[in-house]
């Protein structure tokens, strides 16, 4: 006997078909927004991986603003030029020494060695404690002005600096234009928030008040950082998902 010859037979009929298709649609439109969820944090947490390796991370930030807080710290204490630029040597040294026997990388550590060198070098030949930190002002100006200019000439720093690390290399420049402006904008982001550090700090060296200069130049080490990291992660979340370089196979073995 068919369904519609009993009584509310058609209505009962349609009202199962509609009840068993939302029962079938139902788990696969939660399973699709779990997946959806899933994926989004999946990208999330590279996204903010990516940036953090590339830059050192944390480590490699207090590795290069630390020998800083010591030099002020010990000139506040003795006064005296040479005992703190070599306070502030061993502190390079210590880092350098701890990562080593952790086998982890030293490139961070050795970018912020140079700077250090440098800058107790200069301060003890001219007796000036302002002159530590000459190097690292002058290294802020270069490398806004180099952040500036591959911008300009479309090859952005920051998608350089990052491709090697997603593994695209430099497929963003002519195979994913979504992943080329971002990286573009992230990188002129980098302009703006690292090129206030020198028109903040360059004044007060001019002043020779080394208190103050030390002081916020410590305090400009990481902010900064942070949020030009934060910046790149967020426009990075946007972008389109980077595109894996294809590597050439080798040949084969004569």
């Amino acid at each position: 006997m068919s369904v519609s010859n009993q009584p509310g037979g058609e209505s009962a009929a349609q009202l199962d078909l509609v009840e068993n298709h939302q029962a079938a649609t139902a788990p696969h439109g939660a399973e699709s927004a779990a997946d959806e969820a899933a994926r989004k944090a999946a990208a999330s947490k590279e996204a903010a991986d990516t940036i953090l390796q590339a830059f050192g991370g944390v480590r490699g930030m207090i590795d290069m603003t630390l020998p800083g807080l010591v030099f002020i710290v010990t000139y506040n204490i003795t006064h005296q030029v040479s005992a703190s630029a070599w306070a502030a040597l061993g502190l390079c040294a210590v880092f350098v020494v701890a990562r080593l026997a952790r086998r982890e990388t030293v490139q961070h550590a050795f970018s912020g060695v140079f700077g250090v060198v440098l800058g107790a070098w200069i301060s003890m030949k001219s007796g000036r404690a302002e002159d530590f930190y000459l190097p690292g002002l002058l290294w802020n100006v270069g490398y806004s002005v180099a952040l500036a200019i591959s911008a300009l000439v479309r090859w952005p720093m920051i998608g350089v600096m990052l491709g090697p690390v997603t593994g695209e290399m430099f497929t963003w420049r002519k195979e994913n234009p979504g992943r080329f402006a971002a990286y573009t904008k992230a990188t002129w982001a980098w302009v703006v928030i690292m090129g206030l550090k020198p028109v903040i700090l360059f004044p007060l060296y001019f002043t020779h008040n080394v208190n103050l200069l030390g002081w916020l130049k410590v305090a400009l080490g990481i902010p900064p950082m942070l949020l030009a990291m934060y910046v790149t992660w967020q426009i990075l979340l946007k972008a389109p998902p980077p595109i894996k370089a294809q590597l050439d196979e080798e040949e084969p073995a004569r």
